[in-house]
């Protein structure tokens, strides 16, 4: 049952913790000290975000539109990865903007504190929503696992200050977390069942995660047949290969803004060709573990990271190089108000999802907008996409009032 005080609480909790901002306009035709491709690219991944997420019926979807089923790795699983690299390029032009206003060490510390627990707690808000019942509130999420490699990864950042050093430094460290995970995985033994299973029931860190949390706080859907829930795919031991995206991210944003910090194309390959020798050796070593989402193996935190750098890589030489910006407006509208999007398609997947009565039959506004709108003139694969594609529109056009005002909001 709906609980209208705690449903107002987490709105005056969400209007309080945003920040209005007004900063120079985005233009998609003149210069701009913003990195545009960076804006572009959080666009991008956001669009990718709430096209997999609200298809018309999951039972209806093509392959790459869906996350694989356990092994494996489709191009909706590189969406989440490509959040938290986006999240660790962005770390360099936002401390140097703010070293240039000049903010101390202490108030940069600070800041990395608030922006992490605003982000864990927008998590838990957006996970809540729009029934709020602690003994199955989903406690880990993707905000959640953002603001903890955040937390991590920008305190790190801060506190290596010798360019040449922190580069050498975030390298070894992004590394040793593959290196560590991966002994996790292989020799942590789960009692009773002992070490090495890749499974989703009995490896090492799905265990850690019902053991710590309880399976009513975890991911609802991270099932096991016979077993009921058994693990979160944004757990916590899964979090530390997750703080190698974050760490190669902030690694292409030094790279990026390098002296001259002009757009040149050896930058973009300088982005390129690290990424596809990430692809590659995730890909060369899947035999000795395989690709896996849900639980973040070692080979997919390196497929998946090199993934996301061809794709900026890409997009750098295209919108920044090149500059080619012609028809980046709806993707501009997302990226340069990424958190707030990513809160606002949660909350309206969440209310379209929501039941009325429809002859006696539990129906909601997404069931019937794919039944009646698509449904009766395409296939149901196609009718499925169509409706995803109307909520991306939908998104877009809610969030435009803001880029059009010059509200760029921040957590």
């Amino acid at each position: 049952m709906r609980n209208p005080s705690l449903l107002r609480l987490s709105g005056v909790i969400l209007l309080a913790i945003w920040k209005r901002r007004n900063s120079a306009p985005v233009n998609n035709t003149t210069p701009s000290p913003r990195l545009l491709s960076l804006d572009v690219f959080r666009g991008l991944v956001i669009a990718a975000m709430i096209l997999v997420t609200d298809p018309g019926t999951y039972a209806h979807t093509f392959h790459q539109l869906r996350h694989a089923d356990w092994d494996g790795a489709t191009a909706t699983d590189m969406i989440f990865p490509a959040f938290l690299f986006m999240v660790g390029l962005a770390i360099p032009f936002s401390f140097a903007s703010q070293v240039d206003r000049h903010a101390t060490r202490a108030a940069l510390l600070l800041r990395i504190v608030r922006r992490a627990v605003v982000l864990f707690a927008l998590g838990l808000a957006v996970n809540g929503f729009y029934q709020y019942h602690w003994q199955t509130l989903r406690i880990p999420g993707i905000l959640q696992r953002i603001a903890v490699c955040y937390l991590v990864c920008a305190l790190l950042f801060l506190l290596v200050q010798h360019a040449a050093k922190r580069a050498a430094i975030l390298v070894t460290l992004a590394f040793m977390t593959l290196v560590v995970y991966w002994a996790i995985l292989k020799f942590a033994p789960v009692p009773g069942l002992g070490a090495g299973h890749l499974d989703s029931y009995a490896n090492f860190p799905a265990y850690v995660d019902r053991s710590v949390f309880g399976v009513n706080h975890l991911w609802a859907y991270g099932t096991t047949p016979g077993r009921g829930v058994t693990y979160d795919s944004e757990g916590i031991l899964s979090t530390i290969p997750a703080l190698f995206t974050m760490l190669i991210g902030i690694l292409a944003g030094n790279w990026v803004r390098k002296p001259p910090a002009r757009p040149d194309a050896g930058i973009a390959l300088g982005l390129f060709l690290p990424g596809v020798a990430l692809a590659a050796g995730g890909l060369v070593l899947s035999p000795l573990m395989p690709l896996n989402k849900r639980i973040l193996t070692p080979t997919f935190a390196l497929f998946s990271t090199g993934i996301a750098l061809m794709v900026f890589a890409a997009l750098y030489f295209a919108v920044d190089v090149r500059r080619l910006r012609r028809g980046l407006t709806p993707l501009l509208v997302l990226g340069t108000n990424a958190i707030f999007a990513f809160v606002l398609s949660s909350v309206l997947t969440t209310l379209l999802a929501i039941h009325f009565v429809e002859n006696g039959q539990g129906q909601s506004p997404h069931g019937w907008a794919n039944d009646h709108l698509f449904g009766p003139w395409l296939t149901p694969n196609l009718a499925s996409l169509a409706y995803a594609l109307v909520v991306v529109a939908l998104n877009i056009a809610l969030v435009y009032p803001l880029y059009r005002k010059r509200i760029f909001l921040r957590a």
